[in-house]
Order: C-alpha cells, then sequence, then structure tokens
C-alpha cells in the first residue's frame, strides 16, 4: 500500500498548491480593484474558500480517478509525466480566466461568465480587442506566465522508480474504499457541502459586504455554472395575477396633453460617459449642453455593458438577465419598441454604430426592433478613418450621421452608438496630446468624443432639420476605473447622464432630480411627441409622478424609489440606504426602516414577476 499512499499523498499536496493559487488570484484581484472593494474582512476571504474549492473539485474530479483508482499502472515514468503536464495544463487554463477579471471586472462591475469569456454578441470585432488588450495589460501577459513557470516548477512529482509491491485482496478493497471516500468527499466539495441545492453564483451574497460578491466568487467557477446555458427564466410567483397588476404593471397609457408635434427625434447613446466624467474637464461641451437641457441629475443606466443599453433605451426593458437579452433565449421575443411605434406614426427610422457590422449584434437586435435601415462601418462613407481595431472614429462617423440624416424625408427617428471611448482607446494621431489625459485611461478619449460631439451639434445647427428636432443624450453605461469611491458603490456604479434637448423649446431646460432611468426613455418620448399610447414599457414617463429606477448586478436585483436604495436577492432584502445622505453606502437601515424596506421589497417581487411571466410568454406587446 506505500505506492498507493504516495499517488494518494500526491494527488493531496496538488490540491492544495491549487488551493493557494487560487488565495493568490483573489488578492491580485482586491490589490487590482482596491478602490471597489471597502473593508474586506476574514469571513470575506473564508467564504471564497468554499467556492474555490468548489470550482477546484470539479475541475479536478477526473485527476481525483487518475490519482486515486487501485491499480500499479499509474506508477510508470510515462503515466506520471502525462498525468503532470495534463494536471498542470487544465489547472492553467482556468486559472488564467482570473487574470481577465483583474481589469475586466473595472468595466463588468461582475466576474466573467461563460457566455462574457466566450464573447457572445462580439464574435466580429473580438480577435482585434484581445490584440489590443493584450498590447494595454501587457503585465497581466507577463504576471501570467510567470505564474505559469512557478506553478508547474511548485507541481510536487511522484518519486520514482517505486518500490515493487504485491497487493493483496484487502489491499485492494482498501484502495477501493480510500477511492470511494476520494470521489464522495469531491463531489461534496463541489457541490459546495450537502445543503440540498448545490452551490451557486448568488450564494456568494451570504459572505462579507453587499459589493463583495465578485470578491468572494472566482472566475473558473463562474464559468463552469454557466457553461454552455441558455438562460430560462421562471416565475417566481410571489402573487396572484389579480394582486400582482395592483402592485405593478407595465402597461402604460401615455395620454398626451397636446397634439402629435411630428419632431424628429435623434437618440445619442454615448459609449461609457459615466456621471463620473462629467464637470472634471473631459467633458467640456457636455457640461455645456446641459445647461441648455432638461436635465436628469439623478440619471441610471439599466445594465453595465453596451449591449444592455440597446434594448434598454429602444424597447424600454430593463437588463434582468445574467446575460444580455440580445444573445439569450428571449432575443427574439416580440417588443413594442420605439422605431415600431413612431413608423406607425409616419417616421422614417435608422441605427447608427460605427463598429464592425455584426458587434455586438445590434444589426440583428435593429431588424427586431422595428428600424428602416441599419449603418455601421461597411455603409460608412467618408474620409479614411478606421481606427484599426473596431470602427470608424466618432468625429467623422458623427458628421457621417449628420449628413445622412438631412437625405431622410421628415419626421425621422435616428439613433446612433459613439464607439472611440471604449477600450482600446485610440484617438486620431492628428490629435495627439490635444486631450487632457486625466487620471483614468478612460478620460482622452472621452474627451476626444465629446470634440467630435460639438463637431456633429456644430455641423447640425446649419441644417433644416435641426431646430425641429428633440435629442435625448444617455451614455450606455459607464465608465471603467474611477478614483471617486462614489461611483465603485452599487447605486454610483450606474449613474450616468441623461438629458432632452429640443433647440425650439426654451422650456425644456433645468436639472431635475427625479429618478430617471434608460427605460423611461421611451415613454418620455412619446409623451414629449404628443403620442397618446397604450404599450408595455417598464419604465414611466418624465412627467410621471412615480420614482423608481431597477438594475440587476452580481445575481443582486437593485431597486430605487426616492432617496432610498434596496438590494434584493431573490429571496429576500439585504441592503437599505438613503443613498443621497449615504453615498458610500456605509449605514445599512434595513433594520431600522423595516417599512420602507418591505415597500421596496414587494414592489421588486411583482416587478421581477411581471418581467419574467412576460418574458416567457413572448408577451411584451399589446
Amino acid at each position: 500500500m506505500t505506492n498507493y499512499y504516495k499517488s494518494l499523498s500526491l494527488f493531496a499536496k496538488r490540491i492544495l498548491l491549487v488551493v493557494i493559487i487560487y488565495q493568490l488570484c483573489r488578492l491580485l484581484f482586491l490589490i487590482f480593484n482596491f478602490n471597489t472593494f471597502n473593508q474586506p474582512f476574514f469571513n470575506t476571504f473564508l467564504g471564497g474558500l468554499r467556492f474555490d474549492l468548489s470550482a477546484i473539485a470539479y475541475i479536478n474530479i477526473l485527476f481525483a480517478i487518475l490519482h486515486c483508482v487501485p491499480g500499479k499502472f499509474k506508477y510508470s515514468n510515462a503515466y506520471q509525466k502525462t498525468l503532470k503536464v495534463v494536471f498542470y495544463s487544465v489547472n492553467l487554463l482556468f486559472i488564467i480566466t482570473n487574470f481577465i477579471d483583474f481589469e475586466y471586472y473595472k468595466f463588468t462591475g461582475r466576474r466573467s461568465t461563460f457566455g462574457m469569456i466566450t464573447a457572445q454578441g462580439m464574435e466580429q470585432e473580438i480577435s482585434g480587442l484581445i490584440v489590443s488588450f493584450l498590447m494595454e495589460f501587457w503585465y497581466l501577459l507577463l504576471l501570467g506566465i510567470a505564474l505559469a513557470i512557478a506553478f508547474y516548477k511548485a507541481i510536487p512529482n511522484l518519486k520514482l522508480p517505486v518500490t515493487e509491491q504485491e497487493y493483496s485482496k484487502k489491499d485492494y478493497t482498501k484502495q477501493t474504499l480510500i477511492f470511494l471516500g476520494v470521489m464522495g468527499l469531491t463531489l461534496v466539495l463541489g457541490r459546495g457541502g450537502f445543503q440540498k441545492k448545490p452551490l451557486r453564483i448568488i450564494d456568494s451574497s451570504a459572505y462579507g459586504a453587499l459589493n463583495h460578491s465578485a470578491l468572494i466568487l472566482n472566475t473558473p467557477f463562474c464559468i463552469l455554472k454557466t457553461l454552455n446555458k441558455k438562460e430560462v427564466l421562471r416565475s417566481p410567483n410571489y402573487f396572484s395575477k389579480e394582486e400582482l397588476d395592483t402592485i405593478f404593471s407595465p402597461i402604460t397609457s401615455i395620454q398626451s396633453e397636446h397634439e402629435n408635434t411630428k419632431k424628429n427625434v435623434v437618440l445619442i447613446i454615448l459609449e461609457s460617459f459615466g456621471r463620473e466624467n462629467l464637470n472634471i474637464g473631459a467633458t467640456p461641451f457636455l457640461d455645456s449642453l446641459i445647461t441648455e437641457s432638461y436635465y436628469f441629475e439623478n440619471g441610471f443606466a439599466n445594465g453595465k455593458l453596451s449591449i444592455d443599453a440597446v434594448p434598454s433605451t429602444l424597447s424600454s426593458i430593463p437588463s434582468l438577465l445574467k446575460h444580455s437579452i440580445i444573445t439569450s433565449n428571449y432575443a427574439v421575443n416580440k417588443v413594442n419598441a420605439l422605431p415600431k411605434i413612431l413608423k406607425e406614426e409616419g417616421y422614417h427610422t435608422s441605427f447608427f454604430h460605427g463598429a464592425f457590422n455584426g458587434s455586438q449584434n445590434f444589426d440583428q437586435y435593429s431588424k427586431v426592433a422595428g428600424f428602416d435601415a441599419y449603418f455601421g462601418k461597411d455603409e460608412y462613407e467618408g474620409p479614411e478613418a478606421f481606427d484599426g481595431r473596431w470602427g470608424i472614429f466618432d468625429e467623422e462617423f458623427l458628421q457621417y450621421f449628420n449628413k445622412t440624416l438631412s437625405t431622410f424625408k421628415e419626421p425621422f427617428f435616428s439613433t446612433i452608438f459613439t464607439i472611440s471611448s471604449h477600450n482600446p482607446y485610440i484617438i486620431p494621431e492628428k490629435y495627439t496630446n490635444k486631450f487632457p489625459k486625466g487620471d483614468t485611461k478612460i478620460y482622452e478619449t472621452v474627451a476626444y468624443s465629446d470634440f467630435a460631439l460639438k463637431r456633429f451639434f456644430d455641423a447640425a445647427k446649419k441644417e433644416d432639420w435641426y431646430k425641429n428636432t428633440f435629442f435625448v443624450i444617455t451614455a450606455d453605461h459607464t465608465s471603467a476605473g474611477s478614483k471617486n469611491k462614489i461611483y465603485n458603490t452599487n447605486v454610483g456604479k450606474f449613474r450616468i447622464p441623461i438629458l432632452f434637448l429640443d433647440p425650439s423649446n426654451e422650456n425644456l431646460k433645468g436639472v431635475h432630480e427625479k429618478n430617471f432611468q434608460q427605460i423611461d426613455i421611451l415613454p418620455s418620448v412619446l409623451d414629449y411627441l404628443g403620442i397618446s399610447k397604450e404599450t408595455i414599457s417598464f419604465g414611466k414617463s418624465y412627467t410621471s409622478d412615480k420614482n423608481f429606477v431597477v438594475y440587476y448586478l452580481d445575481n443582486i436585483y437593485h431597486v430605487i424609489e426616492g432617496d432610498y436604495y434596496l438590494a434584493f436577492n431573490g429571496t429576500k432584502s439585504l441592503a437599505l440606504y438613503n443613498f443621497k445622505k449615504d453615498p458610500l453606502l456605509q449605514e445599512n437601515l434595513i433594520s431600522m426602516e423595516t417599512e420602507k424596506a418591505n415597500t421596496l421589497e414587494k414592489f421588486i417581487k411583482a416587478y421581477i414577476q411581471s418581467f419574467n411571466e412576460r418574458m416567457i410568454n413572448n408577451n411584451l406587446t399589446l
């Protein structure tokens, strides 16, 4: 049995080494994202160990068999060399996925899943972006190589040659029992313990502070839990149908007080223009435009990714799925999006995006949403302006946008999604050192895109259609890597500028405190245009008395109402804050203001149930 015990010990030492590396990766993740995580305590790392052991057990179940199965064949030189190389390769592949999130987490606010790692919806541009990612974050590549070398050298070996031994039936029985014990322990660790359900991503909310889920989790675990899985929604059945509609119903009736103005509508979605960029020198034009506009001081995105922003702004559908609606099972659900509604009112509709055609499936979603035409990199006509990675620089593409709008018959509705203020943060060579660089990687490209936006408005003001146009400007999501802790909370991560501009309406001005989100844009546009309509909208018009915002991140539902913010995990409320008095979310009021917490919990439950049931039943239209 000596040889068998050596093999068993070897497996235990190798697994221990992997466990230590996972802890090192968590420490590195914390260091790279230190501004995000406030006061990580011991139980955060202890809870993380449970998720590490689960991922390691799943990944190494084959190696548990190959190390511990009874038999003499395990002790040959060729077998042991092969076993070491395969053990090393498989574990290194999963370990390295943690390195992606050292920086990528700054953009997404969550650990990467299988869909994010495989770039679902970004197949067209992924090769160029990977090159850019490696060039920008070269230190991660070096760090990964150093870890790979150290990991291989640290893997213990079985000392060969082993002593020749004859095994009796009793020995084989012992080995078999030990083998079954190891397999049993591996399976228990893999499922995370003896609880009824295997460990899930959402269980991370039970450890540490509310925003510590990503620190508790590890990327391999999140990949394994989402491997080749299409998200299937289920109704939580919190309420009966009758009670549900009394708490929340997305059936929205717009009863405008004035006739249809037939104004043109231009929706501008600015890439990564988070609220944190305003009034710090990066966006002088947008800052000045706000003073001439109807501006929402408390504007919020409904998602953390660009691919989430399009259905939110155009279809009034929030991002309450683990993956984007555009790449989900529900991507082809019928929706009553703005282009469809406005086409019924005689509008020509179009969508512009300067990236590769097919980028993030926007061209396909534009068809589902009902646009007449899509204009991407392939359709662009103008000076050579390819950024070398992803698409057409904002300055030239916005000028192309302006010229193309001038060819449309009025009234028209058009959406443009800018791209330059996105990783890899490239600006044209002719503007080298023209814009301030600030203290974040995105600062210079935000300044460039702001300049491109100014040039667009300078040109548009000369067009006949300009004064008959209602402009809506929003960001798709916040920027990455903010140094201001206010924008690293679960509220701050979603704060974006949203404003309305009508050059012909002097009364549409001012700063407004109302909580306003991307999904509020659809009903607000209809209301402003004077289109009386009953439709499905999970938001509300800017004239409504309602004051809520809803979004989803890290398997937690987040709801804002008035001055309060509630976090709800689908089963219970986790935290309640007065985010206006307590912008860093340091004082959890859930045990002190129970009535408010219960009211918000009831609302978010009804909201989730209504969303899930309508998505499942393809019931997003009337």
